[in-house]
């Protein structure tokens, strides 16, 4: 299976063919918005419809966002109906194997081309006027085609390609930048803290069953920037579901509780946190008995298995989540600035038996996605956080982001830079990153000064 990340395409030209009205490219410049050095953040940025549509052009236009794992596509014609964004999109592999995306708009009246979550087909035929267009994205039939104009080309009415593809151990990410900097680049040093999750077993992971797709009121940056930086709120938060786990009943002990651990801070958002207690270890019993310890310390490193292996959390910036312990995958699909939709993957090991994938499959379910006992209470904070955001009031009132502020260094153990468990230090680098888009003009503004912050 191959993507065409080592050569992506150019944008297509249809893209701003006509010009658009000014007062849909007037930007708000959000550097007062988010202090950083001081830890604190403007209530607005969750709540404001102009930064939300803002964030449409210059953060989910121009980043690497998570499309679809791999071994959802085994043969041409299998495709996957998915978001950039708000831009809905089909994931495809067409008749060479190779994984393509594209806009999921017909190029004639605009309606969505591809109902189906998933599924195989040969061509993608629009129910509404009947063009049909190939794998490979070309439109190959126009019903009444001799009524149009004799210079009609239909060369010239492709599908909209995402332009920047690639995959990184199995999972695909699609950039609408034709001159995107490369996926690994832009991963950094979240490559090794990823690789903890994807890379333990040499023949990869596979997704298991189907995606699970939830709503919850609040806005995406909370959920993603959660998954980046918060261990803090677990003992609190989820008290009632740890005593629930726990095999006295009456919650982790304290030296567990407690936990030492560590927090991965990344200069473009990227965030991970994860304990380091020696019984930080899978909660599946059966895929705890699975492992061969010593032999993902050879391939993985000591500090890898002693830390983000397991019990941990993380996002790659700006949208995509993962928890090791449970293999669960996420995208928080932004649906206006007060709505996320979940999308969540089962992620395992192909050589696991499969009883042990059983096992994860259920450890998941129990815990996390819209049944979870951990889920249920994430959700309810995010959503009372955005509530109560709109009032007058609560919104000029700042949020505080300063726990941990100067702790960040190179520890020596873990690659790039480090904080504790216990800190703010992702968050605040998940929204600095997240500032410094929303002032800079992206690939689709330059040149156009309309475009600059705050005009």
């Amino acid at each position: 299976m191959s993507t065409e990340d080592s050569c992506p395409s150019k944008a297509n030209p249809a893209i701003g063919r006509l010009p658009r009205p000014a007062s849909m490219n007037t930007n708000v410049d959000v550097s007062t918005l988010v202090d950083t050095d001081g830890g604190m953040i403007d209530r607005s940025i969750y709540t404001d419809r102009g930064i939300y549509g803002q964030e449409m052009r210059r953060v989910f236009a121009r980043s690497w966002l998570f499309l679809a794992h791999e071994s959802q596509f085994k043969k041409p014609g299998d495709f996957f109906t998915t978001f950039m964004g708000e831009d809905p999109v089909i994931v495809t592999m067409d008749k060479t194997k190779t994984i393509r995306a594209y806009l999921n708009s017909c190029r004639h009246r605009g309606v969505r081309l591809c109902r189906a979550d998933a599924g195989a087909t040969k061509m993608f035929t629009c129910t509404y006027h009947g063009w049909s267009f190939d794998l490979a994205g070309a439109l190959q039939s126009v019903p009444n085609e001799q009524a149009y104009p004799e210079d009609f080309d239909r060369k010239d009415w492709s599908l909209i390609d995402v332009p920047s593809l690639a995959t990184y151990k199995g999972l695909i990410f699609g950039n609408w930048d034709p001159n995107a900097e490369p996926l690994e680049e832009s991963l950094g040093d979240m490559r090794y803290y990823m690789d903890a999750m994807l890379d333990r077993d040499p023949e990869g992971t596979e997704v298991m069953g189907g995606v699970m797709k939830w709503e919850l009121e609040g806005n995406w940056k909370l959920a993603a920037e959660q998954f980046a930086t918060d261990w803090y709120h677990v003992n609190m938060s989820h008290a009632s579901a740890l005593m629930v786990m726990s095999p006295t009943g009456r919650g982790p002990k304290a030296e567990i509780a407690a936990t030492p651990g560590r927090q991965f801070v990344a200069p473009n958002g990227h965030g991970a946190g994860f304990p380091t207690h020696p019984k930080s270890r899978f909660d599946a019993g059966p895929v705890h008995e699975y492992y061969d310890y010593p032999a993902l310390r050879e391939r993985l490193g000591d500090a890898a298995v002693e830390g983000p292996m397991t019990t941990g959390h993380a996002t790659v910036f700006p949208n995509f989540s993962y928890l090791p312990v449970n293999g669960s995958i996420r995208v928080w699909h932004p649906k206006g600035p007060d709505k996320i939709e979940v999308w969540a993957w089962i992620l395992v090991d192909k050589s696991m038996p499969d009883e042990v994938k059983d096992a994860q499959r259920l450890y998941n379910l129990r815990t996390f996605g819209p049944s979870g006992i951990f889920e249920a209470d994430d959700g309810e904070n995010w959503s009372e956080v955005q509530a109560i955001s709109h009032g007058f009031v609560t919104n000029s009132v700042p949020l505080n982001f300063q726990m941990g502020i100067g702790s960040e260094r190179n520890d020596g153990v873990y690659p790039g830079q480090t904080s504790e468990l216990y800190s703010d230090a992702a968050g605040r680098s998940f929204y600095k990153h997240w500032a410094g888009l929303m002032n800079t003009p992206a690939w689709h503004e330059q040149g156009k000064q309309s475009q600059q912050p705050g005009q």
